[in-house]
């Protein structure tokens, strides 16, 4: 009886033993395992569930069957007309063949790894072997855009019909046969089978996330639009000018007419003053005319007797009330 307890005491310990050295192992939803013996695959285990394995000798290596997410690093790539472009890509994966996954890539890591160099090599094959416009565009709908100058300032149409002919600028778009999600498929259609046959990774997409020119291409895009904006300025520039010259011709034609106008008014007062004057002369004159030929008279000595230098003779009747003692002829 001793010796059959002691037996059971063994065995209990020995199941103890095992089952904490894991002999089951579970594998949740969305998990996919690959069951190693002394590094020789011996199962592969896609369905969830309470898994047996051989302690001490079997490994299990567990990866996801979830859809994964892979960002590669922009890369500079030249175009078919050798213009310089960075292109940052995305794409989206998962392991469907997990025995292939670890014979050929072992890791995830290591899948991350093989995708940098597939998808990257592909994305410069397909870039290069295209236009920058077939990169940077996905259709046609640029064309159909027409771009009218905003004239708000003037209120006569004809006018801001002007301007507007003077500013329009000429911007010719080439029409694109592809466009960046039929390059995004060229990327897909060469890199998929390849991961697919050679690491058991299916990708399920791959698309061009961000296209920056390079700067040596920025600044030519940057030098164009300042030369149209330029050409755009002189035309506003020229219109303004013309504007100017216009209403300076209209100023000095007013201010001549003004002038014209301010003369002929002037004339007639002045007219109409020598009239009264003459009348009021007269009138003078007719009163008194001995006192007014004296007034004259002596009207006239202020202007003339003190710019006389020398007088020669006092004879002339001109003097005859400065020399006479009475004051009289």
């Amino acid at each position: 009886m001793k010796k059959l307890i002691t037996t059971l005491a063994v065995i209990l310990v020995l199941v103890i033993i095992l089952v904490i050295l894991g002999p089951f192992y579970i594998l949740y939803e969305g998990e996919q395992a690959v069951i190693t013996r002394f590094g020789a695959i011996v199962n592969t285990q896609t369905e969830a569930g309470l898994k047996f394995k051989v302690p001490f000798v079997d490994n299990v290596v567990k990866y996801s069957k979830r859809v994964l997410s892979w960002d590669g690093d922009s890369q500079r790539i030249p175009t078919k007309e050798n213009q310089f472009i960075w292109v940052d890509t995305t794409a989206r994966w998962k392991i469907v063949d997990p025995l292939k996954f670890y014979e050929a890539v072992n890791t995830v890591e290591q899948g991350y790894a093989r995708l940098d160099d597939i998808v990257d090599s592909t994305v410069r094959t397909i870039i290069a072997e295209n236009f920058l416009n077939e990169a940077v565009r996905n259709s046609n709908r640029i064309l159909e855009i027409v771009i009218t100058e905003q004239v708000q300032s003037l209120e006569d149409e004809e006018e801001a019909e002007s301007l507007r002919d003077l500013t329009e600028t000429s911007v010719r778009s080439d029409p694109v046969s592809k466009g960046r999600e039929a390059l995004s498929a060229e990327m897909f259609a060469l890199a998929a089978p390849i991961t697919r046959e050679e690491y058991g990774i299916e990708l399920i997409d791959i698309l061009i996330r961000q296209i920056r020119y390079s700067d040596d291409l920025t600044a030519s895009v940057y030098d164009r639009m300042i030369k149209e904006r330029n050409q755009i300025a002189e035309a506003y520039r020229s219109f303004g000018e013309g504007k100017k010259a216009e209403w300076l011709g209209k100023q000095e034609n007013d201010k001549k007419k003004i002038l014209s106008e301010a003369y002929a008014k002037s004339e007639e007062i002045k007219g109409a003053a020598d009239a009264t004057a003459t009348k009021l002369y007269a009138d003078s004159y007719s009163a008194d005319p001995e006192f007014f030929e004296f007034w004259l008279t002596l009207e006239s000595y202020k202007q003339t007797v003190p710019n006389l230098d020398k007088v020669l003779s006092t004879e002339l009747d001109y003097f005859d009330y400065l020399y006479n003692v009475e004051g009289a002829k």
